[in-house]
This record gives structure tokens, C-alpha cells and sequence, in this order.
């Protein structure tokens, strides 16, 4: 492990997801106790966007900087189970100012009170909103990226995907953070990374589990299960080098390149789930400058 993260390992708080509610309380404690980010260059704005049929609106939060390069359709982490539009303030602040583009961060429906495809189907409503509405954000239609850390980089891939087989809205580029897509939990890394830092096989156990319900998993929930990649948007793939997650994220990035589709891969040594956020270490800040890089061509004119 890097020796800079190491040393913050023991400050992590526990936290299994076996208690939702108490797990949203010590993450939201955990987000506000970081200093606030710098928005004095963006018009911060919270709207609610329609849901879809028999379902509520939701909550997105607009970080629009004076001259808009495209849009981010941009979906936070936390297992399905926990996060919110506040926990992820911080980033989604980041993600304007590091790129110039007008971020909609997604408030989706949490499991389990909310499982699959509430999440999902909420993502699906703000990427057409976004479309829609492109212009009176300044941003170009055809210069839509979705991307997200973790569970959020599930939705966006799950969100790419129904993107194509439904015709649209077009996204441009897929940004995949250490993300989750595989409920089956064989891969190598799974079977062996059960007691990582942050997130551990058990942890991750639960959140597939609140989020299914018991229930099958389709393509849309588990994009690993896909048979097809074609057609997909161009994408950036970063894992954890100790990260249960880590093999599923390599092997989905293969398997878009082998169907054609232009990717870039990043795998990180010595980092582990969701360590970018000690942005001290000088690694974080090599993952955080690379992420702004590739949304930043991707979107560029």
C-alpha cells in the first residue's frame, strides 16, 4: 500500500451497510467535516427533474460555470445505500471547475427502501432532462458524459448502456470510477480483497443485496452481465490496485475494447476503494488530475 494512505487507514470509520440508516449519518458526518468547496466561479442551482411514470421527481444539484464545455451527468458512490447530494458537493464542485462543464449531480432513490431500478430509473429521467435542456444550460446536446465513483460508476455505465439499446439520449463518454459491476463477486480480486480497507467482500455483499432485493440481476443492474459492449461510448476505466472491485473494472475495460470501443485504463498501485479522497497523498492527486483530464478531452470542442 502506498506508505501516504497507509497512514489514514486507521482513522476510517466503521461501517458495514448492515444498518442504513446509521451508515447515511456517519457518511454525511464524515462529508461535512471536510472544508467546502470553492463555488465562487459556478451558479450553483438545486432543481427537481421528473421522474419517470409513478415515480417521484428527482433531485439534481447544477454546478454551471460562465462558459459551459458540454454537460456531466454525474452520480455519486456509497453502495446504493448511502450518499447524497451534500456528500458529494465537494466533487461534483471539483468536476465544474476542473473541466468547465455544467455537472447535474444526481440525488437517486437509495436501497433498500428504494431497489432496483428506482436508481437507475432516476439516472435514466436526469439524462433525458439533460438533453432536453442542454441549451438553456449553454451546453451542447451531442457533449452529454455520464460517469461516477463506485456505485455511481455502475449507473453510469447501466445508464450508457440503456442509453443505446433505446435509441438515446446520445452520451458521449463514459467516466467509470473504481466502479461496481459484477454481483457475482468471482472474480480473483473479489475472493481475495475480503478484508481491504473501506471496502471489504462483505460490505460489498450487502450493498448487491440491498440493492436487488433477492431479485435477479439484469445487464442494467450488474453491467458485467452483459453479453454485448458494441456501440458503447468511449470511456475511462481507473481501478484500485486493492480493491475488491478491481478485476471486474480491468475485465469490463477489456471487454470494450474488444467490441470496438475506445477506452482508457487506469489501473492505480498501492490505492484501495475510494482512497482518491485523501487528497493529500500525492497519488490521489494524480488520480483526481486524470480524471479532469479525460472528461476534459472528452468533452472538449
Amino acid at each position: 500500500m502506498d506508505p501516504e494512505l497507509e497512514a489514514f487507514v486507521p482513522l476510517f470509520p466503521v461501517s458495514d451497510w448492515t444498518d442504513p440508516v446509521a451508515d447515511r449519518k456517519a457518511y454525511a458526518e464524515l462529508a461535512a467535516a471536510r472544508p467546502a468547496p470553492d463555488t465562487s466561479g459556478l451558479l450553483v442551482e438545486d432543481r427537481l427533474v421528473p421522474g419517470g411514470p409513478d415515480a417521484p421527481d428527482v433531485p439534481v444539484r447544477l454546478y454551471r460555470p460562465q462558459r459551459p464545455q458540454g454537460a456531466v451527468v454525474w452520480m455519486h458512490g456509497g453502495g446504493f445505500v448511502v450518499g447524497d447530494l451534500d456528500t458529494e458537493h465537494r466533487w461534483a464542485a471539483w468536476i465544474a471547475v476542473a473541466t468547465g462543464a455544467v455537472v447535474v449531480s444526481v440525488g437517486y432513490r437509495l436501497a433498500p427502501e428504494h431497489r432496483y431500478p428506482a436508481a437507475l430509473d432516476d439516472v435514466w429521467a436526469v439524462l433525458g432532462w439533460t438533453a432536453e435542456h442542454a441549451a438553456g444550460l449553454g451546453c451542447d446536446p451531442a457533449r452529454i458524459a455520464v460517469g461516477g465513483h463506485s456505485a455511481g460508476a455502475n449507473l453510469a455505465a447501466a445508464v450508457a448502456l440503456r442509453a443505446r439499446d433505446e435509441g438515446g439520449p446520445a452520451v458521449c463518454f463514459q467516466l467509470l470510477n473504481e466502479p461496481g459491476l459484477d454481483d457475482r463477486q468471482e472474480t480473483w480480486s473479489q475472493e481475495r480483497f475480503t478484508d481491504t480497507p473501506w471496502m471489504t467482500r462483505d460490505k460489498l455483499r450487502a450493498s448487491w443485496r440491498h440493492y436487488l432485493g433477492g431479485g435477479p440481476a439484469t445487464g442494467y443492474a450488474a453491467p458485467a452481465r452483459v453479453g454485448d459492449l458494441a456501440g458503447l461510448p468511449p470511456a475511462y476505466v481507473a481501478t484500485a490496485e486493492l480493491d475488491p472491485n478491481r478485476d471486474e473494472g480491468i475485465e469490463y475495460g477489456l471487454r470494450l475494447l474488444r467490441a470496438g470501443v475506445p477506452v482508457e485504463l487506469h489501473q492505480w498501485p498501492g490505492t484501495f476503494h475510494g482512497s482518491l479522497a485523501i487528497q493529500s497523498a500525492e497519488v490521489s492527486q494524480r488520480q483526481i488530475a486524470q480524471l479532469g483530464t479525460a472528461l476534459r478531452g472528452a468533452l472538449a470542442p
